[in-house]
């Protein structure tokens, strides 16, 4: 048992070197939506450290589908920087993707300078804003903004992309009963609640070739009344790999709802009260932060029984995430039958963490899961802020 986890694996046409891959995890390092050195810097420090594969985290695929000034989104112009980076990230042994995704009703409207668009119009209290309802035009735009945005990661270098249809960006949005009232053919059963992602993913599929890996973050479930299932998330997943998807990543939780869900634990409200920019966000967060974002107890491996359903209903790798934090973990996971893991705030708190375990140097990370890390996100970068070092404080 165990003896998985140190040797390769392939996604599509992709060999890795070991099955462990970096988790995209925001790293509020895009200061006016450009690739900095502290980013560079900060996947170099993963790369170097043991992972087979680093994931730059949330890439918009156009200007619109930013919720905050700190978010990369995909142009021609940065095309240069990001080759820098993904040469950075091979010259330390490991792969590059890229998480590419659009946010939907939960844009804001003070960074991209127009109203928000989403699956219906609603109401965000995340950005405190009332979006419009993309009309047929919208949605083929944004699916030609998804493809653009895949070809120019490939042409940057990247080894593969994460398209996010999860964690209730625009394509979850879709996806789900909860922000989808649509009375067209984008609306009412989950079929025609798929047919956007769906045309998505088949689109990236025929612009970057068979063999070229196009992950697929989904969720097995919304965590909240109204949301999707994980009967719903089984039907999804086979509709994604049949529409070309390369491998999966079940996930959960809703971003304007359920923030937490996806990575349990401490709420630091009082942090991300402190961090926020805007009065009204610091006073609205330190008075109602925690009527409106639950907070869920952490334990180890809390996604797994639901993303073993999803394992077994596709033919496609599926990874593991959620609460992945030893090598026990790690080893329970590929001896069930998952290809890979993907981990988050391990490599945070320490980005050595895949090396130590190979070694045996370690067996388990330090990580508290206080989420302190999440509220550094706003403040210049994300960091492990429990931990003396400071890991990439900018």
């Amino acid at each position: 048992m165990g003896e998985k986890l140190f040797t390769r694996g392939k996604i599509a046409g992709l060999s890795l070197k070991n099955r462990v891959i970096r988790a995209g995890c925001f790293e509020g390092m895009c200061q006016g939506g450009q690739v900095t050195d502290a980013l560079i810097d900060h996947h170099r420090r993963v790369a170097r450290g043991g992972v087979a594969m680093t994931t730059v985290a949330y890439c918009s695929v156009s200007h619109d589908g930013r919720a905050f000034e700190h978010e990369l989104w995909m142009r021609d112009e940065i095309t240069v920087a990001l080759k820098k980076m993904t040469d950075t990230i091979h010259a330390e042994g490991a792969a590059a993707s890229i998480q590419l995704g659009h946010s939907g009703f939960f844009t804001s409207r003070s960074v991209i300078g127009k109203r928000p668009l989403g699956a219906s119009a609603k109401w965000c209290t995340f950005t405190m804003s009332y979006c419009g309802e993309m009309t047929e035009a919208d949605i083929g735009e944004k699916v030609q903004d998804f493809v653009n945005a895949a070809v120019l990661a490939k042409e940057s270098g990247f080894d593969a992309v994460e398209i996010h249809s999860g964690h209730g960006y625009l394509l979850s949005q879709f996806l789900s009963p909860w922000t989808n009232k649509r009375k067209d053919g984008f609306g009412g059963n989950l079929e025609n609640r798929m047919r956007f992602p769906v045309m998505v993913i088949e689109a990236v599929r025929r612009s970057l070739g068979r063999d070229y890996p196009i992950l697929v973050k989904m969720n097995q479930t919304d965590g909240m009344p109204g949301g999707i299932t994980l009967t719903d998330a089984v039907v999804i997943a086979k509709a994604y790999e049949k529409a070309g998807a390369s491998a999966l990543i079940p996930s959960a939780g809703f971003t304007s709802k359920v923030p937490f869900l996806m990575l349990r634990g401490n709420l630091p409200v009082k942090e991300m009260s402190n961090n926020q920019k805007k009065l009204v966000n610091r006073i609205g967060l330190k008075l109602f932060g925690r009527f409106m974002v639950p907070e869920h107890q952490y334990e180890s491996m809390f996604l797994f029984e639901g993303a073993k359903k999803i394992r077994e209903a596709v033919g496609i790798p599926v990874i593991y995430i959620g609460g992945v934090e030893s090598k026990t973990d790690m080893t329970k996971a590929l001896d069930s039958g998952f290809d890979f893991v993907q981990i988050g705030r391990a490599t945070l708190q320490d980005p050595d963490f895949v090396k130590k375990i190979e070694s045996g140097e370690i067996t388990q990370t330090k990580c508290d899961h206080c989420n302190r890390c999440v509220a550094a996100m706003d403040a210049g970068g994300v960091y492990c802020v429990s931990n003396e070092r400071g890991f990439l404080k900018v």
